[in-house]
This record gives C-alpha cells, structure tokens and sequence, in this order.
C-alpha cells in the first residue's frame, strides 16, 4: 500500500477567528487521551503547556478542586488525562517514532513530563499509519522502535493487517470487545526512570514498618504485601479507595520509599517528600497476594494517587519481573513460574488484576552469583482511534495565539 497523503488533520487551521489545533483522540490499552503531532506544538515550555490545558480543560494555574473538565477532553482519572507528542526521525536508515507523554490531573495545572505510559504508547503506531507519518501497511506484520524522550526507553510495536486491509483484533482484560491488536516489546527496561533494577540496592526494604520491594523495569514502582495492610489485593478498587486509612498508610509508604529510591523531577533534581507525595505519576505502587485464578500473582495498583481500573502495562512489566527476583516480595508469592536460568529466556508471568490476566514475558537470566538481569519485556494491547479532527481553542492567550499564527 502507498504512503498515505498529507491529512488535513495535522494542519493547523483558522475558522470564524478563532484557532482550530489538530488532534487524534485515543484509546491505547485501558489509557486514553491524545495524541498530536510534535511539529504543531509550540517548543516554549510555557506555550505548550497552555495549549495542553486548554486541549484537555485542566485550570491554567493553580489548584482547581471539583474541576470536571468539561471545557476540553480530559476524563478526571490519570488514565484519561495523557497526551503524547509524536513524531518521526531517521535511526540506523530506518523511520522511528519519537514520543514525549505529558501526564496532566484534572484538579491542577502542573503537568508531569517525567514518565512514560506503556498503555497509550500502543496507540502510537496506529496514529502513525492514521495520519501517514509512517508508511502505509502492507499486509502482514509490520515493526516500529518507538524511542520515548521521558525516559530513554526503546519500545518495539508490532501491528498487522489482514487480505482485507483491516489489522489484526485482540480482545485485552478491560476493553470490551476486539480491536486493532498492538504487540509491545521493551528493550532493555530495567533501571528506565533510576537507573537500576533495584533502586534501594536491596531485593527488600522496610518503610514505616512495612515490607516492600522497590523495582525499576519500564517504571520505577513499590510493591508491598497486601497481607501487612490487612488486604487480599482481591478487593475491587472502589473498596480500597473509599478505605481512608489504608490510603493514608500506602500514601506515607510510597512517598518514604520513593526518597528511598532517590528519584529526580525532569530537570534532574532529586524529588522532595512534599513532591512526591503529590506526584500523580511515580513512584508506582501496588499491593500483591496469592493468584485466586490461573494467574500466578494478583495485585491491585495504583497511579499512585488512584486505583487502576485493571493494570497498566508498564507496572505489569515491573512487577512481572519482581516477580522472578529471589527475595522480593513478589517473588515470595508467585507462583508455578520456573527459575531464571543462565542464558536469556522468555518467562511468560500472568498478573489477576480487576480486569482479567494481564499476560507479560520478561527476557531474563540469571549469573551463577545469582544476580538477575532483565533484557526485555513484552505485553499485548489494543488501540482505537475516538476521533481525529480540531479542537477550537476560544481562550488562547495573545501569546499562545501569535504562535500559532505564524504556523498556518
């Protein structure tokens, strides 16, 4: 199939005197949000971030509890509330996808640009072949790296098409139905946001009188025992929600431990107590216990201020791999998983999340000192295109306006 044509729908355009800004409104996993091409935003960081909120109807400055974000296409939850910057650059002779996330929050205007989503990342392709950045499918499997510049992490996505032109469907725990099925393939994941697989240095660590592990593959994430909290991570995730006391506890742990972890903001400062514990994107954190079903763990995971409908793909990836790490707390619960061996092989981990079975393969193994490494971590999702089109935007200011301008 040829290389689509320019789309309109990457043009920035006026209409009745006022700016119309070109958007792809996804689903990627159990994510939504959108997806706009990079050359359209503007490179101050002030500019962009206004537009981002104008985009998503988040407040300009400051606090805005209650705020529902009826002015724009954000949905209140951290899940819905992601934008991801793309484009295309030229690696080893080959196109390659370049993808920055913004993660925004409903009730205030910071805008956290320090992590990735391994969940709208599966939607990144599919937008690529939408608005024909990338080259057209031809039938059968086609690969794209896609580079993301949050953390430096290589992820390979893999798509399909059918005779009929159609992609390949897959039905995912939390999505009802089949979509386009989007394979992802992590290289080299461990130590993405730290630097190490283990953060602390240690396979364990108390915190406020809690057992934890701290793990850095795809996302850095704490990952407690259930039990310790008087919890099954069977419980819906309402039901821990609405639990202020077990909030609070795993509050207070996942900002102890993620000074622990020693983990920096963008500009490379390390994060205080008072940052973290409003960080909306890391630490991750999650409570596991026993598999109920075919699974070989269970967990309930948080964003870390809100439960997780399911679970998102790059907290699977991280505890999957806490899971084959001797003396984690995650390690101590799995099981039916056979040891890491000492030459790489794929472990296939599945996760009981509220959702389903998330299924994961972790690439490891395993030195005769017993010292574990992870070279690659894979996950199936489907994406969806909600809508491409134009978002009018009425309260740009002067400055965000001129920009603009000078583009169409």
């Amino acid at each position: 199939m040829p290389l689509l044509p320019a789309l309109p729908d990457l043009v920035l355009r006026q209409r009745c005197g006022v700016i119309e800004f070109p958007v792809h409104h996804m689903r990627g996993g159990t994510s939504t949000g959108l997806v706009l091409h990079a050359a359209c935003v503007p490179p101050d960081l002030a500019l962009r971030e206004e537009l981002l909120r104008h985009l998503m109807g988040t407040p300009q400055s400051g606090p805005l509890p209650g705020n529902r974000q009826i002015t724009g296409l954000g949905r209140g939850a951290p899940t819905s509330n992601k934008v991801f910057l793309a484009e295309v650059e030229r690696h080893a002779g080959r196109p390659r996808l370049v993808s920055t996330l913004a993660q925004l929050a409903g009730e205030h205007a910071h805008i956290d640009w320090s992590v990735n989503c391994g969940n709208m990342s599966s939607a990144l392709q599919l937008w690529g072949l939408d608005s024909g950045v990338i080259e057209a499918l031809a039938i059968g499997a086609h690969d794209i790296d896609i580079r993301n510049t949050n953390t430096g992490v290589i992820t390979t996505s893999r798509m399909a098409r059918e005779l009929d032109g159609s992609f390949t469907a897959s039905s995912i725990p939390g999505v009802a139905g089949s979509f386009p099925r989007v394979d992802l393939f992590l290289q080299r994941p461990a130590g993405a946001k730290t630097g190490k697989l283990l953060p602390t240095g240690n396979v364990q660590d108390q915190v406020h009188g809690y057992d934890v592990s701290c793990v850095d593959v795809a996302v850095p994430m704490v990952i407690a025992l259930a039990s310790q909290f008087g919890k099954t991570a069977q419980e819906p995730v309402r039901e821990l929600e609405a639990d202020t006391a077990f909030m609070q506890a795993i509050r207070q742990v996942w900002s102890a431990a993620g000074l622990l972890m020693g983990l920096r903001r963008r500009d490379g400062a390390s994060m205080t107590l008072e940052e973290l514990e409003r960080s909306e994107t890391i630490p991750k954190f999650c409570i596991v216990g026993a598999a109920a079903r075919e699974g070989h763990i269970a967990v309930r995971y948080f964003t870390p201020q809100a439960g997780h409908a399911s679970l998102a793909v790059s907290g699977g990836c991280c505890l999957a791999a806490a899971c084959l790490i001797q003396g984690t707390v995650a390690h101590g619960l799995a099981h039916g998983l056979p040891p890491v061996g000492p030459a790489d092989r794929d472990i296939e981990v599945g996760i009981e999340n509220p959702a389903g079975i998330l299924d994961t393969t972790i690439v490891a193994r395993q030195d005769p000192a017993g010292h574990i490494a992870i070279h690659g971590a894979a996950y199936r999702r489907s994406a969806q295109i909600l809508l491409r089109g134009h978002v009018p935007l009425y309260q740009a200011s002067a400055a965000l306006k001129a920009w603009l301008l000078k583009q169409i």
